[in-house]
């Protein structure tokens, strides 16, 4: 597999590799994170019982209740302690999430979003390990408590690692995923800058032609065989109480292999995709869409096929990488200004009209194109040039 980079966390970035894990280091790997989520189960029902109780739950009370009990469960102390801390880290960072969520809401009674039970059967094995868990020794992936693993190494890394997670996809495949400092390359300049509106139709259409992303439609190219292969699960689905049979099993692995090659078809698309815009451009307004209320209409199925919310962190951490001017504009009545004199129409223009017509200047453009320049403008780049390039040295003027 080739490696991924993605955005871990500000200044770093991930690579994932593939790995060859023996049947030796699966069964460690295993019940590794059979402790792991005893660990966070634990968590979860303390973090119950003292909100129950009106008391605090925070690391420093788990921090001891895992060092407590590793001193008297030897099936628990016969793990590696590293990744048993990271996993009361990642549920007080889960907590504070939920609780900060809550906060906004104004839902204090309710406790929607907060960690709950890992069960044995629906939660896929995932294990994190800090600079001290593991090590990398000719070309193989040591980890705490004895396990070694083959790394297939489809490019080297930048940089020394600072942590690694390992886990397992839903097919079955084992993978290392190492968070290094992230490195910057940046590109030469151009002069020219670019507005980047979402829409269903076409995933990303921009002030310039040559640059607007169609839908591809890779979830629609895959529909037939996740649809046969959701038959063949229903006919062989076991009755309750009764184990799964060998079909059913494959007819499930087959259905998750085609969902992953649609997910890293759509990645594929949208890094590509970034990679141009980010070279041709200097700086990049950029429509700042949520795409999370698309799933309750009737456009839910071809919003998702079109991965809108992907293809923007992929142009965000693309800009990043080369050291482009990235700018997030509010996506608030973006349909409803003009892109030329920035006149605002009193009513919104239902989604079938596809054309924008400016009463006051009496501009009128293709509705994403106009929501494209609108971007330009909100982001303080509005350009002179109708494909998104200013006059020389406009962009630095204006950055100044």
């Amino acid at each position: 597999m080739v490696a991924t980079q993605e955005a871990a966390r500000s200044g770093h970035a991930r690579f994932t590799y593939r790995l060859r894990v023996s049947s030796t280091a699966r069964g460690a790997l295993l019940a590794e994170w059979g402790r792991c989520r005893w660990v966070w189960n634990e968590c979860v029902a303390r973090s119950k019982r003292a909100y129950r109780d009106g008391e605090m739950c925070g690391p420093a009370l788990l921090d001891k209740m895992l060092t407590e009990t590793r001193a008297i469960t030897p099936w628990l102390a016969g793990g590696a302690s590293v990744p048993q801390q990271q996993v009361i880290r990642d549920f007080g960072t889960s907590r504070a999430k939920a609780l900060k969520d809550i906060r906004e809401r104004l839902s204090v009674t309710r406790r929607a979003g907060m960690p709950g039970y890992k069960k044995k059967h629906e939660s896929r094995p995932s294990l994190n390990y800090t600079r001290r868990g593991f090590r990398l020794k000719d070309g193989r992936l040591h980890l705490a408590g004895g396990i070694v693993l083959t790394v297939v190494w489809s490019r080297q890394l930048p940089a020394g690692p600072s942590s690694v997670r390992v886990y397992q996809d839903s097919v079955g495949d084992w993978y290392a995923s190492f968070v290094v400092p992230a490195e910057v390359a940046p590109l030469p300049g151009t002069g020219r800058v670019i507005g980047v509106d979402w829409g269903v139709r076409e995933t990303a259409t921009t002030t310039s032609d040559a640059h607007d992303l169609p839908h591809a439609g890779h979830g629609r190219k895959g529909q037939a065989k996740l649809s046969r292969y959701d038959r063949m699960a229903a006919r062989r689905k076991p009755k309750k109480g009764h184990a799964a049979s060998k079909g059913y099993r494959e007819a499930k692995r087959w259905r998750a292999k085609t969902y992953q090659k649609i997910a890293r078809q759509r990645q594929d698309t949208a890094r590509k995709w970034a990679k141009k815009v980010v070279r041709d451009h200097d700086a990049i307004a950029v429509e700042d869409f949520r795409p999370k209320f698309l799933a309750k209409t009737s456009m839910a199925r071809k919003a998702a096929d079109a991965a809108i919310g992907a293809t923007k962190r992929a142009l965000i951490e693309m800009g990043r990488k080369h050291a482009r001017d990235v700018r997030l504009v509010h996506p608030a009545h973006t349909t409803m200004d003009c892109g030329r004199c920035g006149a605002r129409t009193k009513h919104a223009l239902p989604v079938s009209e596809r054309t924008y017509t400016c009463t006051a200047c009496g501009a009128v453009s293709p509705r994403d194109r106009n929501s494209a320049r609108v971007m330009l403008v909100r982001a303080g780049l509005n350009p002179a040039g109708a494909e998104g390039a200013g006059p020389p040295g406009a962009l630095l003027q204006k950055a100044a």
